[in-house]
């Protein structure tokens, strides 16, 4: 059974919204920046942090995550690499963590060791996009809830009402709701289009809270995002502030306080 003290159910029972989740790779910029950046998100305000395990073949990065990726793995960013960064992680990090990628990678590490070496760390949930539902549901849903290990799904526009009832159904967590179809990157703006997806899921009244993902990037897409969701997820153009950055902590504190409108 799932433990009842999940991490992310007591942010999502403590703060009713505006919930700011950033994602980033680990091993990016360098190797050893993962667990550092994990501290300055958290001292900086973030509720939530996922982070990336870098994959060769990303299917729905875009190539913000890609470029990031393919330099983590160049610094010598593995699974195992990524478990030794985190063993002392909860001595210093206290919001949820969540790990984000491809089924390949922890398939190849071996999945219930994954599942081990996660509830060791101190990891809450997973989001594997290519997961099949129906596989997880069948092969994986046991083992996961065994480790404590929320696997968060992902719903998009073109998500069908009743997929999206099944999604909400075998859900723990939160709903991950893609903003659009395409392929992760900040884009500017929200469109009308993707208000009036938005307030579709709004009106479905799902039972688990529901974060908006994809062309998030500053405090106006945050915002708009934060009207129709519990929170929103800011990937891409946070990578953008790590590649660019002269010095982290500085640069997450600053950033994180614009997104979320904060002096």
């Amino acid at each position: 059974m799932i433990q009842t003290t999940n991490r992310i159910d007591q942010i999502f029972r403590e703060k009713q919204g505006d919930i700011l989740s950033v994602y980033y790779t680990a091993g990016f910029p360098g190797l050893n920046d993962t667990v550092r950046i994990a501290q300055y998100l958290e001292e900086a305000g973030a509720d939530l942090i996922e982070i990336g395990m870098p994959f060769s073949d990303p299917l729905a990065d875009g190539p913000t995550i890609q470029n990031s990726g393919t330099q983590a793995l160049s610094n010598g960013m593995t699974i195992k690499k990524l478990f030794e960064q985190l063993s002392d992680i909860r001595s210093s990090v206290h919001i949820p963590i969540i790990l984000m990628g491809y089924m390949n990678p922890v398939m190849q590490f071996g999945v219930e060791n994954f599942c081990k070496h996660c509830q060791q760390a101190g990891v809450d949930a997973l989001i594997l996009p290519d997961l099949p539902m129906q596989e997880y549901l069948e092969e994986y849903k046991e083992l996961f809830e065994s480790y404590g290990l929320y696997n968060i799904f992902l719903i998009s526009p073109q998500t069908s009402e009743d997929r999206i009832r099944l999604i909400d159904e075998n859900s723990h967590g939160f709903i991950y709701m893609v903003s659009s179809a395409s392929i992760t990157g900040a884009k500017r703006g929200i469109s009308e289009e993707q208000i009036t997806y938005f307030k579709r899921i709004q009106a479905m009244k799902l039972q688990h809270p529901t974060l908006i993902g994809f062309g998030i990037s500053n405090h106006e897409t945050f915002s708009k995002a934060c009207e129709h969701a519990s929170g929103a997820i800011i990937g891409s153009a946070f990578i953008r502030v790590l590649e660019k950055s002269q010095s982290l902590q500085k640069d997450i504190a600053q950033y994180v306080k614009e997104v979320k409108g904060i002096g």
